[in-house]
């Protein structure tokens, strides 16, 4: 049978998690996994990160421990990982928890696709001493997956536009691509919201089934090709102040590793998370500095009528994100109490700061 009509069999996820599957190889103390991923091949910043973190856990093993990585559609169609590795098709994956938002609103906290949310340095905080790794065990359990925190994109763009913006209305009737709760805040603009797997973006532009996309930042958008498809480029990313992605672990596989290896595969996924951090913060400001000099692109702050819009919304949408069953529940006023606490903290800290240096 191919694993693909597998999962078309499988079910449901918690049907699924007691199915018989394929035991990784095990002989003479070594363990070799597959990682799958909603990226196209070789994008960097994220199917990169997710090779590293691979090579990193190998190496930390002391080879031990092998993971093969899979890029999007080459063992599981995209968007399939989160169901492939609940149903042991796959024992790993790395992606966004937002794409699976059908199987619960409150997976969109730990996508940290939060309209107006937690930064990537809050988001990690929250995570580790936040009370939101406990929680988000919680969550994944219900669905056979134990999940980790292990790369961060950082702030992102507000997207990619084939026309200019000026007001709210601009997203009546635009058809545009963005997952989560930002794009269900863009639905209620007027926009036409899709979600499309990323190698599908550009293509969708050019041929005009998309008005509007976003994707991540300069570095990783440019390397897509969404400046040759589009010319109106707009900040801030409202939807996705601090991006992260998971290291989802099917929970039986998890379970069978003595707590060393635990430990060894959580360090790993969090020193991945750091240092994806600040390679999209160097790559981003880099690429920034290219569009501006080359001048093809207009790069254009929303306007605040619209960030308003944006904010009015997103309340209600957070809010409604977090009224589900009683775990959402609990990770939404979790997550909502963290930020009220980060953003007295960050007011006295990081702005002052910011602003203090542009003062030269």
């Amino acid at each position: 049978m191919r694993r693909r009509d597998l999962l078309a069999g499988a079910g449901s996820v918690a049907g699924a998690a007691t199915l018989s599957f394929p035991t990784p190889a095990i002989a003479q103390g070594i363990r070799e996994f597959r990682m799958v991923t909603d990226w196209p091949e070789g994008l960097p910043g994220l199917q990169t990160s997710a090779v590293r973190l691979a090579r990193a856990i190998a190496v930390a093993s002391g080879g031990r421990i092998k993971i093969e990585v899979f890029p999007a559609g080459a063992l599981v169609r995209p968007f399939e990982t989160f169901d492939a590795v609940g149903a042991g098709v796959a024992e790993m994956f790395h992606t966004s928890a937002a794409y699976f938002e059908k199987k619960s609103k409150a997976f969109n906290f730990y996508g940290n696709t939060v309209p107006f949310g937690l930064t990537a340095d809050e988001f990690f905080a929250w995570i580790q001493y936040g009370g939101g790794q406990e929680l988000w065990d919680e969550l994944y359990g219900q669905f056979n997956i134990k999940p980790l925190l292990c790369t961060s994109t950082g702030t992102q763009m507000g997207g990619w536009f084939n026309s200019e913006i000026t007001s709210p209305d601009g997203f009546n009737g635009l058809r545009y691509r963005m997952p989560g709760l930002g794009g269900e805040v863009l639905r209620r603009l007027g926009a036409i919201v899709v979600s499309l797997p990323g190698s599908e973006i550009v293509p969708s532009l050019k041929s005009g089934a998309l008005d509007a996309s976003e994707w991540i930042g300069p570095w990783a958008d440019v390397a897509m090709g969404l400046h040759k498809a589009v010319s109106y480029y707009y900040y801030p990313g409202f939807h996705e102040p601090g991006t992260g992605q998971t290291l989802g672990i099917n929970r039986a596989v998890w379970e069978s590793l003595d707590s060393g290896d635990r430990q060894l595969i959580e360090t790993a996924a969090s020193a991945e998370y750091v240092t994806s951090l600040a390679e999209f913060n160097m790559n981003n400001a880099l690429w920034l500095r290219k569009l501006r000099d080359e001048g093809t692109v207009k790069i254009l702050k929303f306007d605040d009528s619209v960030l308003r819009a944006f904010l009015s919304i997103s309340n209600d949408v957070v809010a409604e994100a977090g009224a589900g069953d009683d775990v959402s529940k609990r990770v939404y006023a979790s997550y909502q109490q963290f930020r009220a606490s980060m953003m007295d903290w960050s007011e006295v800290a990081d702005r002052a700061f910011l602003n203090s240096r542009r003062l030269a």
